[in-house]
């Protein structure tokens, strides 16, 4: 059974006018543009061109009070009406049966919640690598880059994102949502973008993120994250 609720499809944005356009112009033609899909754009205030280039695609734009991508997505899930919600970022193409996959995945599968697995658009050794990694079921590989997709009564009887997290809010969510439904990590991948590797070095971002990651599970405060990640990541948005 293919699970037939509306699906909600929340992108949180901010500055995000370049790669906006050419997300929504492809989930139109993955079939996001049906009755029972509605598209979400949760931005900040963007001082560019995100909002009016997302409404002149056919999204519905919230502006959101608060900046941080918790706060956003949070933001965009109490609009929601959809009894699925998908969380995707604005720089990454889910596969293009991915309303199929997951509804599946909901519907015949029982899933609570769930995520793609990863691959990168650049074909550098170490990011296929990485890409690679996420097809294991481990809470330390699991990132907001997947995507996410959860059913709206499980989101919020997990509480919602963080939204006192500021930096890891994607990979913190998932052991809640696990504790009310499975959470199926499903065979496909999305494509998202490399431009963050790129303009930081492969290899440093990576040492980065590892960096991150081993600080907040030894009990860095979020402001003390914060700072390493401003300090480090150029083009940044926390």
């Amino acid at each position: 059974m293919v699970f037939p609720g509306t699906v909600s499809i929340i992108i949180p944005t901010y500055n995000e006018a370049a790669h906006i356009g050419e997300l929504l112009a492809y989930l139109g033609a993955a079939g996001a543009v049906a009755p029972a899909v509605e598209i979400l754009v949760a931005d900040a205030h963007s001082p560019d061109d995100t909002a009016p280039v997302a409404a002149a695609a056919g999204a519905r734009v919230v502006p959101c009070p608060r900046k941080g991508r918790a706060a956003q997505l949070n933001h965009g899930a109490r609009h929601a009406t959809g009894a699925v919600l998908y969380f995707l970022h604005a720089d990454t193409l889910p596969p293009p049966d991915f309303l199929t996959r997951l509804r599946q995945a909901v519907g015949q599968d029982g899933a609570g919640s769930g995520c793609f697995r990863l691959r990168f658009n650049h074909p550098h050794w170490f990011l296929r690598l990485s890409a690679w990694c996420t097809r294991f079921d481990n809470d330390l590989l699991r990132f907001g880059d997947q995507s996410l997709f959860v059913r709206q009564d499980v989101f919020w009887r997990a509480g919602g994102f963080n939204e006192q997290l500021l930096v890891l809010e994607d990979q913190e969510i998932v052991g809640r949502l696990r504790r009310h439904g499975r959470f199926c990590l499903l065979p496909s991948a999305v494509t998202t973008s490399a431009r963050k590797y790129l303009d930081n070095g492969i290899f440093r971002l990576q040492a980065i993120f590892g960096l991150l990651c081993l600080l907040y599970h030894l009990g860095v405060s979020q402001a003390g994250l914060v700072r390493v990640y401003r300090r480090l990541i150029r083009q940044g948005k926390v």
